[in-house]
């Protein structure tokens, strides 16, 4: 969320924000393993205590019981999709199997989700915007405040697959993939049409707004959002 116009920052962050340290531990258990296989048992070790106390603290002090999912940046309570990097990578820092993780998933499922991504505000936050138009100020002021973002739903889709990983349920876990099964095949039906029949034909566009016919806006082919939505389309 790097947006600036003239030197002010769009959407300014500063403290503690969730994909930071959602990022971090993934990092730290990543170099535990890397130390077992290169470095030997006792650096291994440091770097295990190391991520076991970030993922305490980070349980301790992210989620928001207010509006049932995590803060953006400790303290700011906006509903982003940064969120979702907490679930979504290798080594995820929630435990994917708590009520917690469940109540995110959810809130951002039902907040942030529509066919084309994942809107980068939930309606109803302050400064909300939807549709992406105007002068390069106002393009640059709605950037990450609502507008719909195609790669998005990338991390979506990890989420989703590490929770099924973790249910022991087989009722449940079934569920869990009926679910994910419609997701793609959504996924898939959204933009093979986008592909033939809308304004850029053959890829994927950076942006659409937020309410419906769901124009696309931004760079007309961008590559995060096309490889993004083939991963999902290949099931990779």
């Amino acid at each position: 969320m790097d947006a600036k116009y003239e030197g002010i920052a769009v959407t300014p962050r500063n403290g503690k924000a969730v994909e930071i340290n959602s990022l971090w531990y993934n990092a730290l258990k990543i170099m535990e393993e890397l130390a077992k296989e290169f470095e030997g048992k006792e650096i291994s070790n440091r770097y295990a205590k190391l991520a076991s106390k970030a993922k305490k603290s980070f349980n301790e002090k992210f989620y928001n019981e207010k509006k049932k999912c995590l803060y953006d940046v400790i303290g700011d309570e906006k509903i982003r999709p940064n969120q979702l990097f907490s679930m979504s990578l290798t080594y995820p820092v929630l435990d994917l199997a708590s009520n917690i993780a469940e109540e995110v998933f959810n809130t951002v499922t039902k907040k942030l989700l529509n066919k084309y991504g994942l809107k980068t505000l939930a309606k109803g936050e302050e400064n909300y915007v939807e549709i992406y138009e105007g002068s390069p100020f106002k393009r640059d002021m709605s950037y990450h405040q609502g507008i719909t973002w195609p790669w998005l739903l990338g991390i979506y889709y990890d989420s989703y697959k590490n929770k099924i990983k973790v249910t022991k349920d087989k009722a449940k876990k079934q569920e869990l993939q009926d679910e994910l099964k419609k997701f793609i095949g959504s996924v898939k039906k959204t933009f093979e049409k986008d592909f033939y029949q809308r304004g850029m034909v053959g890829s994927i566009s950076e942006l659409y707004d937020s309410k419906a016919p769901y124009l696309q806006k931004g760079t007309m082919a961008q590559g995060w959002s096309v490889a993004e939505v083939f991963r999902i389309m290949l099931e990779k």
